[in-house]
């Protein structure tokens, strides 16, 4: 999950806070899916992309019902259903988990880092701890048989990662 917070008032900073809660509570929210958003006064926007339709209604449902939100923003992407995506996700999952050192982004409930796939093209979110993960990511997610490209959008976090 992440946010983008323009201003830097008490109500939003409130507000975005329960909008990430609810967000990593989505049931079905995994490894597979990133959801970002954006406050603006009680406007939420949500951004990403998700495997199911179920991860895109259930956020915005639950991020209505956040106190001090008014209206949502649904700008949230499903993903295409196709085995070469299913295929590359497997085996990017795969490399990752198996290399030592990089699981602990991905064995978690809501994991740091997001894997997505969009019709051949590897996208990763969120955070890691150092350069050397961040780099070896990369590496791997670039060497994944079938994919087209990778856009590293990891964020280091100074060892605040999980």
């Amino acid at each position: 999950v992440s946010a983008q917070n323009f201003t830097d008032s008490k109500p939003e900073r409130t507000i975005e806070q329960n909008v990430k809660s609810q967000i990593l509570k989505l049931p079905r929210y995994e490894v597979f899916d990133f959801i970002s958003f954006e406050v603006n006064g009680s406007t939420v926007t949500l951004s990403g992309k998700v495997r199911n339709a179920f991860n895109k209604g259930e956020a915005e449902k639950r991020v209505e019902d956040v106190p001090g939100v008014t209206r949502v923003v649904n700008n949230i992407e499903i993903l295409p259903v196709g085995s070469l995506d299913e295929s590359i996700r497997r085996n990017l999952y795969r490399s990752l988990s198996n290399t030592a050192g990089l699981s602990r982004y991905l064995w978690h409930v809501n994991p740091s880092v997001r894997l997505i796939v969009d019709r051949g093209h590897i996208f990763l979110e969120g955070n890691v701890a150092n350069k050397g993960d961040y780099n070896l990511m990369n590496i791997i997610a670039n060497g994944i048989p079938g994919s087209f490209s990778v856009t590293n959008n990891l964020v280091i976090d100074d060892g605040k990662a999980r």
